[in-house]
């Protein structure tokens, strides 16, 4: 069943736990996705990254995206991943997303806020929710390995400039950089949960953690008890995938056709979501 996110974040709270939002850019990475969803009967976030658009046009994958969510046994927020314009912000909207992302963190703080509220009007027309970024998690969605695996903490969120900004904006998730990167990690990532604590006290609102691969589960349930209620995770799941095929073709002594190779793939992404999911629905 097809929900916004600010649907799928009000159980989140009201469970004290975090949804995983997914990010996929292959029809078997949506299937694993909802199967392991529905075997857990868990809540979902299906996302599309736009900076994925060189690997598929969401014009291709989003109608897919949206209509297998609208099939599945759980709720499922069908979400746009790190929307830059808003033209394309838009068209996902129009082919029934019900959240995007506007990221404007890269810009200056009064930039990103008039860009986050065009986002926020806009979205309102069509009853989707809106998602923002203040900080820096770093710009890869490929999973290659952010700097030395650490996020800079100059770019860390400043917790007054997020109550600033959601007070301007009306936006319903915030996501904020307190030690996440995004892609593979070198070195274990030091999280400063202390932010994400005073983001919650100040703003008022459910934080999105990015850069979550790699994670420990204990460190995730951490985020969590301090207020994330959101997670993205893509690349450990893509790594999943990849490993499993490389290790079945190695096995493999006779011919290897390329379904098999998609369903070796689509098993080891949803095992590993699975795995994820389990951790992020732990109660406190």
């Amino acid at each position: 069943m097809l929900v916004t996110m600010k649907t799928i974040l009000k159980y989140a709270e009201a469970h004290h736990s975090a949804i995983g939002a997914f990010n996929v850019t292959t029809l078997e990475g949506i299937l694993g996705t909802l199967e392991a969803a529905e075997e857990l009967k868990q809540p979902v976030i299906l996302q599309f990254a736009q900076v994925h658009e060189s690997l598929i046009p969401v014009s291709v994958l989003g109608p897919i995206m949206v209509m297998l969510a609208e099939q599945a046994s759980v709720p499922v927020c069908v979400h746009l991943d790190h929307g830059e314009d808003l033209d394309y912000i838009k068209k996902a909207m129009d082919m029934g997303f019900t959240s995007v992302m506007y990221d404007g963190s890269v810009l200056d703080f009064e930039k990103n806020v008039a860009n986050t509220c065009m986002a926020v009007e806009i979205a309102s027309a069509y009853g989707v929710s809106v998602e923002a970024e203040i900080g820096s998690m770093g710009r890869e969605e490929f999973g290659s390995v952010g700097a030395e695996g650490e996020a800079v903490a100059s770019l860390y969120t400043d917790p007054d400039e997020a109550k600033e900004f959601v007070e301007r904006t009306g936006v319903d998730a915030l996501a904020c950089s307190f030690g996440t990167v995004h892609g593979l990690y070198l070195t274990e990532p030091k999280l400063d949960f202390d932010i994400i604590s005073a983001i919650r006290e100040k703003a008022q609102i459910p934080v999105v953690m990015h850069g979550g691969s790699g994670v420990s589960p204990e460190d995730f349930r951490r985020c969590i008890q301090r207020g994330v209620r959101k997670i993205n995770y893509y690349t450990y799941a893509a790594k999943a995938g990849g490993q499993a095929v490389r290790e079945q073709c190695a096995a493999e002594e006779d011919i290897v056709y390329f379904h098999d190779v998609a369903t070796w793939g689509k098993e080891a992404m949803k095992a590993d979501v699975r795995e994820a999911m389990k951790v992020f629905a732990s109660e406190f």
